[in-house]
């Protein structure tokens, strides 16, 4: 999640992979990948008028929901989505403020822009607002 307070204004990525190279040959979906949706992302806040010196993010999600015998670094697709976020996040000057990140429980999320509170339920935890 992505947002601005002063502009009222905010976007959710929901990333499933963190790098477009991973994608097979022909047109990318911009939106799957850390590397590309972040920066969409921002691109489309700031053409709705946000500014990026206020753009703040939240973090959720980058749970492990399956376990594998073998497969190595390769396989940890929520960790390795959660550093690649980061890592864009980063490079764009964008503060984290707040993050619910990692285990092995999906995550249902809603943002408020009102309150800038993002609401997440899991199964394993209940609700929370960060």
């Amino acid at each position: 999640m992505i947002y601005g307070e002063k502009k009222e204004i905010a976007g959710l990525a929901h990333i499933m992979l963190p790098d477009s190279s991973l994608a097979k040959s022909g047109q990318i979906n911009v939106a799957k990948f850390a590397d590309t949706a972040i920066k969409e992302l921002v691109q489309v806040l700031v053409k709705e008028g946000a500014r990026m010196p206020f753009l703040k993010a939240k973090l959720a999600g980058g749970a492990q929901m399956f376990q594998f015998a073998s497969g190595g670094d390769l396989m940890r697709i929520g960790p390795r989505n959660v550093e690649a976020v980061r890592k864009e996040l980063s490079d764009l000057r964008i503060r984290i403020v707040a993050e619910d990140v990692g285990g092995n429980s999906g995550r249902t999320v809603e943002f408020n822009l009102n309150d800038c509170l993002l609401n997440i339920r899991t199964v394993t935890k209940g609700t929370k607002n960060i």
